[in-house]
């Protein structure tokens, strides 16, 4: 039987499709006592997102195939989770935040800045 420390870990779906990131990201969520889901792609999110059943996702915007936007998109139709965005291109803000995202976090960012963001998103939700 879980412990309550256990029942009260979140989970976070990080999607980015450069491993060095998601491998970054899942290490400082880990250690702030989060527990990670990853996913190289935005197809790959929307399956987790149904299986896996995340609390709140992070998400790229730049990714081969199905960009973080479409993903924000299709997601939207039947989720409220709570959608941060990840993304090095500022300019991209606006669109996303209209969209539906929660936040935006521009790369590169410490692992402060991002549990700060993270945090405060799980508890709007």
């Amino acid at each position: 039987m879980p412990n309550s420390d256990e029942k009260k870990r979140k989970r976070v779906l990080v999607v980015d499709d450069e491993t060095a990131i998601l491998r970054i990201i899942d290490t400082s969520l880990r250690l702030m006592g989060y527990d990670v889901i990853t996913a190289g792609s935005g197809k790959d999110a929307l399956k987790l997102c149904e299986t896996e059943k995340p609390d709140i996702m992070l998400l790229d915007i730049f990714m081969p195939g199905m960009d973080g936007l479409e993903v924000l998109e299709i997601l939207r139709q039947k989720s409220k989770m709570p959608v941060i965005i990840l993304s090095a291109n500022s300019s991209s803000r606006e669109i996303a935040l209209r969209l539906g995202a929660d936040d935006f976090v521009a790369k590169p960012f410490t692992p402060e800045q991002l549990e700060k963001k993270v945090s405060a998103a799980l508890e709007k939700k």
